[in-house]
């Protein structure tokens, strides 16, 4: 019995410290804080029992290694780790007569700064409690951090570098491709925070909360709360706290749980240290944990359910991501039925079947995962053909992570760009089909190719009842989709992602081909190269798109759902042999747009970019210092207002 005990405590070691470094170094969560939690706890408990502690055990062993090349430092002493409990009540007993601090546990980077002479010295990563990396200089640009403080004494403090949810989505809304946008703030911070290069982090909104004084020199405090007090005379954020006791502890716990779902600060849960700061160091520490301070974690509200479906989601990496649907429950005051199952190791711990009885929950009372699976049937039929394109699907391990691929790699979900660029303004310009949408549909398979789109209302009880969707919108996309099947060529050609081949472009082969769309899908290379503004590579890539036989079926196809409308004729060439770049206000007119038709009707061609080639600048503002203004100044470019381009071309 006790070799068998002993053959656990080492299985749990590597399968946790294999989630910690998932975890930690490479963002990949192959299981959930719940399940983690379950098997710590299990770990400890049998520790306790044998009194068998590895060396390379969780339980003695905290945070992440260091790999990266940034200078390494020793703490001065080790920084511990908190006991942790989910029970309220303990936490009124954890206080007995002592009054506490009660304040959020912040989920970021915990980062230790040091000032000499009022300026900031030093900044240390945690690293694995004992070595850290040195960030001063990404710590220069926090948002909010002060570089210069009153206080000329040395000061070591700790604190936590986040990321704010706001922040966080403001940054993933720059980012088209989803597969590339950040999976949680906490991991954006930590690698915003470790960067070598400052201007990076600078880039990504960092913001520093102190939760602890170490020491300042030949100041003497007694309670934290004072520390807190005086570092926020000094300019320090401080993470929000209040004092408490064993009789108000419970209602200030209730406090902080109905602002957790509005709160812009990530956290995982609450801290409660002793304010008296002797009492706390009187009690001393055991290996891992300081006797000074307990952290609260959120006892999840969880409810029973019923597994209905797992929804496999292919994504343009290749990954297909498992997405359990059950019987909808009502979670922390929101209706649930979708939770993310991450990757199929995640699937196999579970032994997931569909109509198993499983426990979901919110993890920090947001993320909606599965807990537990009471019924274990284990029988989940793994998918061997894609959902989006039907080509076989890969098993893959890496790093002890199952991970299912679609090996096809003309798979319409990794080809999500040409998707999103055909519904777009200057294309077929459709409303209601977002990228988020877009993936969707690819992902269920009901669009493959761009005359799929003109097909959707096939799918039509399907998509009013999914997620985002109802009656209104899906009338909505259906009514901008029939507005869109009459186009004008230059719209279409800028649709259809032809190498290099953008509005401009598109408005140019439109031009040349006299508005007949046979004849541009038929032109030669030496008749594109003769084009003013085609070269010889943008013309090989014309010829050879239209050259490819899935490029051909794809065109015929989506030209049966389309009416291509006549393209008004030039009404002149006054401006032939004349490239302009339009910037700033568009006054008397009513938009940039609307001189740039004018340009393109009399002949004449737009770029972007001033360049000796550029005739004109067109730009009300003359004596601008904008980069387009100083590059013709530089170049000799005559820089014009609207107006003069008017009476140009009167």
């Amino acid at each position: 019995m006790e070799i068998k005990k002993e053959e656990r405590i080492k299985e749990l070691v590597n399968i946790l410290n294999e989630a910690s470094l998932s975890y930690y170094q490479k963002s990949v969560e192959i299981m959930s804080n719940k399940e983690y939690d379950a098997l710590y706890d299990e770990l400890l408990a049998l520790e306790e029992e044998t009194g068998i502690v590895l060396a390379n055990s969780p339980t003695v062993n905290v945070g992440y290694e260091v790999l990266s090349e940034l200078p390494k430092e020793t703490h001065a002493s080790p920084m511990l780790s908190l006991n942790k409990t989910k029970e309220r009540e303990e936490l009124s007993s954890f206080l007995g007569e002592q009054k506490g601090v009660l304040s959020w546990k912040l989920d970021g980077l915990t980062i230790v700064l040091t000032y000499r002479d009022g300026k900031l010295f030093k900044a240390v990563t945690r690293g694995n409690g004992i070595v850290g990396e040195v960030v001063t200089n990404n710590a220069k640009v926090f948002k909010n951090i002060p570089l210069s403080i009153s206080f000329k004494g040395e000061l070591t403090l700790r604190g936590e570098a986040i990321i704010k949810y706001s922040d966080f989505e403001e940054i993933n809304n720059t980012i088209e491709d989803i597969d590339s946008k950040y999976k949680n703030p906490r991991n954006l911070c930590a690698g915003s925070v470790r960067q070598l290069s400052n201007e990076i982090t600078a880039k990504r909104s960092v913001n520093f909360y102190a939760f602890a004084l170490i020491s300042a020199e030949g100041k003497e405090f007694t309670y934290i709360s004072e520390q807190f007090k005086w570092l926020s005379d000094m300019g320090f954020d401080v993470v929000e706290h209040f004092c408490v006791t064993s009789e108000n502890v419970v209602e200030r716990v209730s406090f902080f749980e109905d602002k957790i779902t509005s709160y812009d600060l990530p956290s995982d849960g609450l801290v409660l240290v002793y304010d008296d700061i002797a009492y706390g160091i009187s009690l001393g520490r055991t290996a891992k944990f300081p006797r000074n301070g307990i952290a609260f974690k959120w006892a999840d509200e969880t409810a029973k359910t019923k597994l209905l479906e797992i929804e496999w989601s292919p994504s343009r990496t290749g990954l297909i991501n498992p997405v359990a649907v059950f019987e909808p429950v009502e979670l922390e005051g929101t209706t649930v039925s979708r939770a993310s199952v991450h990757n199929l190791s995640i699937v196999e711990s579970l032994q997931l079947g569909i109509g198993d009885e499983i426990m979901v929950y919110k993890a920090n009372m947001i993320i909606p995962q599965i807990s537990e699976n009471l019924t274990k049937s284990g029988d989940l039929q793994i998918p061997g053909k894609c959902p989006a394109c039907g080509g076989e699907t890969q098993i893959k391990n890496e790093n002890g992570v199952k991970t299912l691929v679609c090996t096809n790699e003309k798979c319409s979900a990794k080809h999500i760009k040409k998707f999103t660029l055909f519904v777009t303004r200057d294309a077929l310009n459709i409303d209601g089909l977002s990228e988020e949408t877009l993936e969707k549909f690819v992902a269920k398979g009901f669009i493959k190719d761009y005359a799929d789109i003109y097909n959707l209302n096939k799918y039509e009880d399907i998509i009013v009842k999914m997620q985002g969707f109802g009656r209104k919108s899906y009338d909505n996309l259906i009514k901008s989709i029939e507005k869109s099947r009459s186009v004008k060529l230059p719209n279409l050609i800028n649709s259809l992602g032809i190498p290099n081949v953008g509005p401009a472009v598109a408005k140019i082969l439109t031009k040349e081909c006299g508005g007949d769309f046979d004849k541009l899908r038929n032109m030669k290379t030496e008749e594109l190269t003769v084009v003013d503004g085609i070269g010889e590579v943008m013309a090989g890539g014309i010829v050879s798109y239209f050259a490819n036989e899935d490029n051909k079926k794809a065109i015929d196809d989506l030209l049966k759902e389309l009416s291509i409308e006549k393209t008004e004729e030039t009404v002149g060439d006054k401006l032939a042999g004349k490239t302009f770049v339009v910037t700033g206000s568009a006054k008397p007119l009513n938009s940039r747009k609307e001189i740039m038709e004018k340009i393109e009707a009399l002949g004449g061609k737009l770029t972007s970019k001033v360049t000796k080639n550029t005739d004109y600048l067109i730009n009300n503002d003359v004596n601008s210092t904008s980069g387009k203004n100083k590059d013709a100044k530089a170049l000799g470019t005559k820089i014009i207002t609207v107006l003069e381009f008017l009476d140009m071309i009167k």
